[in-house]
């Protein structure tokens, strides 16, 4: 017997709260950077976007790649924060001593501590120190280079290129705004304790002491890093991360006219971002969500429930606005496997995109016997019962 399945939608109303990472559409907001990319690192909602997936020339926030890789190898046990690498005559000329770039003031045949080196390279900004651990682990910069990109590929980077560890200017260096972003929550989640090194403000090796030119660590705003940039191609930039009441978002700015701006314009897209938009929760992985009709069943209802938490980032403006409602072709056929994807969970409001969410079954249904299906069978053409 053939049944008319219509589909069934389920409103939900703003009362009923769910979860999972979803990516909501970003906003506009005027900005005198050429680059900027603005995330949420829970949910990985986009809040702005302006040129961010563009290549440009990073500067010193290429610095962050070399530190990402030098982590990996603390982590795993490849390194110890104790083991000493020496510096040779080219990490000292090509550092600073010939070129002028930032360096830590490092010396030819010194030995230095990797933990000094990292404190170097991110308080300091130091050339020399990057190119002595590209060095050690390596052999050549120009190997260490291949081997950053060839992880940032990896990491999801996709469009990002390096030619050296320092972002000494190389017009085949480029990386995107996106890029770093993603390097800077990599950097943030998979490696808390030497994350810390980004919000030390100064350093001081070789006698001299040196601040961290990264303006918001001093700024009682939750920022705790992460790395500036600058040069005369690219501008003033800067990848900083913060925290408020638990929830943190990533900014890459860059191509900004001084470091005064860099600072201002940095706070107040960090703030916007705090301000106008927050995280609901909604539901939590297998929570279940409502009931689905279920003709010829052993039950005449099956639960669908959700796979992974649902966390959404929006507009606070749009939240009274919020629908959630669940849409299904029902009444779903007996039988019913646990897990079997029957339903979608639909999240709109104003300024940003429909998610939506696949519901699955929480239980096997099985079918009905010959003389149930026929029980059923003439219920339905009695009362129009869809069991």
């Amino acid at each position: 017997m053939t049944v008319f399945r219509p589909f069934r939608t389920v409103l939900l109303g703003s009362a009923v709260i769910a979860l999972l990472s979803a990516q909501g559409q970003a906003s506009t907001l005027d900005t005198p950077a050429s680059h900027v990319y603005l995330m949420d690192t829970r949910t990985n909602a986009v809040l702005l976007n302006k040129s961010g997936n563009d290549l440009m020339a990073p500067a010193s926030m290429s610095k962050l790649m070399t530190l990402f890789m030098v982590f990996e190898r603390l982590q795993d046990g490849r390194l110890s924060l104790d083991d000493k690498f020496t510096v040779s005559e080219n990490a000292w000329a090509k550092g600073g001593a010939k070129t002028g770039g930032s360096t830590m003031f490092l010396e030819p045949g010194m030995r230095v501590r990797v933990e000094d080196l990292i404190r170097g390279i991110i308080v300091q900004s130091g050339n020399d120190a990057c190119i002595v651990i590209a060095e050690a682990l390596s052999g050549t910069e120009d190997a260490f280079a291949q081997e950053m990109t060839e992880r940032a590929r990896e990491l999801g980077m996709t469009d990002s290129t390096f030619r050296n560890s320092t972002g000494w200017p190389n017009p085949d260096h480029r990386v995107t705004a996106h890029d770093l972003a993603i390097l800077a929550k990599l950097t943030v989640e998979k490696f808390p304790t030497y994350y810390s090194y980004y919000s030390e403000k100064e350093f001081t090796f070789n006698g001299i002491r040196q601040s961290n030119r990264n303006p918001l660590i001093y700024k009682d705003m939750g920022a705790d890093g992460l790395k500036t940039g600058h040069t005369e191609e690219s501008g003033y930039g800067l990848t900083a991360s913060a925290e408020r009441q638990g929830r943190r978002l990533v900014l890459v700015v860059n191509g900004l006219e001084s470091q005064k701006m860099r600072s201002t314009e940095s706070e107040r897209l960090l703030d916007w971002g705090f301000r106008e938009f927050d995280n609901y929760a909604l539901f939590k992985a297998g929570d279940v969500v409502t009931d689905a009709n279920v003709w010829l069943g052993a039950q005449g209802t099956v639960p669908m429930v959700i796979r992974e938490d649902l966390v959404l980032t929006m507009p606070k403006k749009s939240r009274k606005d919020m629908q959630v409602k669940v849409v299904y072709e029902g009444p779903i056929p007996a039988p019913v496997m646990e897990g079997q994807p029957i339903a979608k969970l639909i999240v709109s409001a104003n300024d940003m995109d429909d998610i939506e969410v696949p519901l699955v079954a929480a239980n096997d249904v099985a079918r009905l016997g010959l003389t149930g299906r026929l029980g059923a069978a003439l219920d339905y053409i009695l009362w129009g019962s869809s069991h």
